[in-house]
């Protein structure tokens, strides 16, 4: 049995980091490298996806040189191969190059021997190849959903109704319908088990309202403490200690594309406000009508 267990550990699998590295600041975890395009360099599609567009742009154009420039020493070794070309000229062996890899054809440099012919085949079937891929790519990274959904930059404690309740808020900058949208709020710490052993638990925290038909405008989310509430006797000094951290996921359905997009946040211990309220954004007009004052989304005050 022992040695079946060995033979078992030792199967080879998936290569996983053997260390990675967390940063603590402020009260919020980061994990080095996390979302990091240049962290994903062992994934080239996931890379190509990630990475800023003027690197996508300069990766694109290097490799379309290099390709040219690779198929041209191809050609260039051939000798005279190419009709109309100068002998010996890398140039002109490069630029014929270029317009075979884009299938342009001008018709004043053509191959005339069979080594070349071979090379404008494989560089043919490349360049339809590349032209397809560098269009998939485009399109995935303009097609990516993405949520632009403002959180306010500190959560507040404070009484709701007779209750202490967490509060935050968050706010749609599109301006347009985020359908069915969904929220999800954890509370993160260090906790002991009975067996003395220290371990990370995650607890849900119950909202008031957890999701909405339509988020257009603000969201002012509410988290009663309660005997049930993983925060039910909890102090700002404890939270500090257990290390705590609230994370807040909403996802929802873009109505200007139809597809499912989603948005994170999170708040340290240090940006939870005992004792405090939000500014009030919403006002009347004197005809009858309203608006937001998005100028104090962020801004608290003592109660």
């Amino acid at each position: 049995m022992k040695f079946k267990l060995q033979r078992f550990l030792k199967k080879p699998g998936k290569h996983l980091h053997p260390r990675v590295h967390i940063q603590i600041r402020n009260g919020q975890f980061k994990i080095m490298g996390m979302g990091a395009w240049h962290s994903y360099w062992r994934d080239p599609y996931h890379l190509l996806l990630t990475i800023p567009w003027a690197g996508f742009f300069l990766l694109i154009c290097s490799s379309y040189i290099f390709i040219n420039t690779l198929f041209a020493f191809a050609y260039w070794l051939g000798g005279n191969c190419i009709a109309n070309a100068k002998p010996g000229s890398f140039l002109d062996a490069f630029f014929f190059s270029v317009q075979t890899l884009a299938s342009i054809g001008y018709g004043a440099m053509y191959p005339i021997t069979i080594y070349a012919n071979i090379i404008v085949t494989i560089e043919a079937m490349i360049g339809v190849m590349g032209v397809a891929l560098m269009t998939g790519l485009a399109f995935a990274r303009f097609s990516r959903p993405t949520a632009r959904v403002i959180f306010s930059r500190v959560a507040v404690i404070t009484q709701h109704e007779g209750m202490p309740t967490l509060m935050f808020r968050t706010a749609n900058q599109r301006r347009n319908m985020i359908l069915e949208a969904q929220m999800g709020v954890y509370l993160m710490r260090d906790d002991i088990t009975l067996e003395g052993e220290s371990i990370r638990k995650i607890y849900d925290l119950k909202l008031v309202r957890n999701q909405t038909p339509s988020f257009s405008l603000s969201w002012t989310v509410m988290h009663i403490i309660d005997e049930s509430s993983p925060l039910y006797g909890m102090t700002a000094e404890l939270l500090s200690q257990t290390q705590a951290l609230l994370m807040i996921s909403v996802s929802g359905i873009d109505e200007t594309v139809a597809q499912v997009l989603h948005a994170r946040h999170s708040y340290g211990a240090n940006q939870i406000f005992w004792n405090y309220k939000f500014v009030n954004i919403i006002h009347n007009t004197p005809d009858g009508h309203r608006y937001f004052d998005y100028t104090h989304f962020h801004d608290v005050l003592p109660v």
